[in-house]
């Protein structure tokens, strides 16, 4: 007689629990200090680069907020800084003392990506703080009205070439619900950047909310860089934990209220994750525990991805959609209840700390 599906599922969470603390019991000192590295090294350049970025007027306005002081716009280099300083004490301890690590090409490549990516965010922010411009020439009238739209949702690409170029990644992918697909060439040429592109693109959907983007990418990090540990793929584990680390620093700034909008950061948080999952080969964890954003990328299709994320102040400290539709997640949230800002993202912080758990117990099954 089969067992009722609640016993499968709890048996294997505490299988999972088991396995999972035999491992933390195991880390090596130097992913500890590549964590540890990284958050540190965030938390304490983010105050610094928030005051250089005041300095040089690149800023904007929290809109949901009755005070419209100005707020550093680009929170990207403190996060990036801190997370490749990170990467770079893993690779110095593993490379020379003593040398034993395997697939540096790979964890290069994913930094060569990082970096094109947030060299992308930067540019698409300081594009957007340029529309008060003035003049008629060429170059002047690109800056006015900022990235053309169909330029928008492709700028991410580029960052996938180094992906590409060093054939991460296996050429067959287990799908949920469909299993094991060979891809062959597909793979590098065609499903490596439409990764990066949708996952870059899905992150910067999901934004708007002071804490929403780096809490959400904290979470969801920190839950694909176990699950690389747990099977074994230590490099993706620790790009996916010193980012994820590095996001928690950054955090502290831009929690509700914001000293420092991610801006810059929203594709590369995306593009981290589509990096671990294609060096990792988890494909079929990375798209369970990516759910969110899956249906969040759903939501703004149907406004044609005109809709924004954010809410309209009220009077009693609530937020609200600007309207009655549901064109995002923070919709729904906001049209459930009368939240304020810090709660609408804890609540969305709260789904993908579940839906994280519900992959982790999930995976066996499909």
């Amino acid at each position: 007689m089969d067992e009722p599906l609640w016993i499968n599922l709890g048996g294997s969470f505490i299988n999972r629990w088991a396995e999972f603390s035999l491992i933390m019991n195991s880390i090596p000192y130097s992913l500890i200090g590549a964590v540890s590295f990284s958050f540190a090294i965030t938390y304490v350049l983010v105050p610094v680069f928030n005051r250089f970025m005041k300095s040089i007027g690149v800023v904007g306005t929290d809109i949901m907020k009755e005070e419209k002081k100005p707020v550093a716009d680009m929170g990207g280099p403190g996060v990036v800084t801190g997370f490749l300083l990170g990467v770079f004490y893993y690779i110095g301890i593993e490379i020379f003392i003593p040398p034993r690590l395997n697939g540096l090409v790979y964890i290069l490549a994913t930094l060569s990506t990082v970096l094109i990516i947030t060299l992308i965010g930067m540019f698409d922010t300081l594009t957007a703080l340029s529309k008060e411009r003035e003049g008629e020439g060429e170059f002047e009238k690109f800056k006015k009205i900022g990235i053309p739209r169909w330029l928008y949702f492709f700028i991410p690409l580029p960052a996938a070439v180094p992906l590409m170029a060093v054939n991460a990644g296996v050429s067959h992918m287990s799908i949920p619900f469909v299993g094991r697909v060979e891809f062959g060439l597909l793979y590098p040429l065609l499903l490596v950047p439409v990764a990066v592109l949708c996952c870059s693109n899905a992150t910067n959907f999901l934004a708007g909310f002071n804490g929403l983007e780096a809490g959400m990418g904290y979470v969801l990090h920190l839950a694909i860089g176990l699950y690389a540990y747990q099977q074994g793929q230590f490099n993706a584990a620790m790009i996916a934990l010193c980012f994820s680390f590095a996001l928690l620093g950054f955090l502290r700034y831009n929690w509700y209220p914001a000293d420092v909008f991610p801006g810059d950061l929203n594709y590369t948080i995306g593009a981290v994750y589509s990096s671990v999952a294609i060096i990792g080969n988890m494909e079929k964890f990375a798209i369970l525990c990516f759910a969110p954003y899956i249906v969040e990328a759903f939501l703004k299709a149907a406004s044609r991805f005109e809709a924004e994320s954010y809410g309209e102040l009220q009077a009693n400290g609530t937020v609200k959609p600007r309207d009655n539709k549901i064109r995002g997640l923070t919709h729904l949230v906001m049209n459930m209840g009368d939240f304020t800002e810090p709660q609408v993202t804890i609540i969305l912080i709260g789904l993908q700390a579940v839906v994280a758990v519900l992959s982790f117990i999930l995976i066996n099954f499909i």
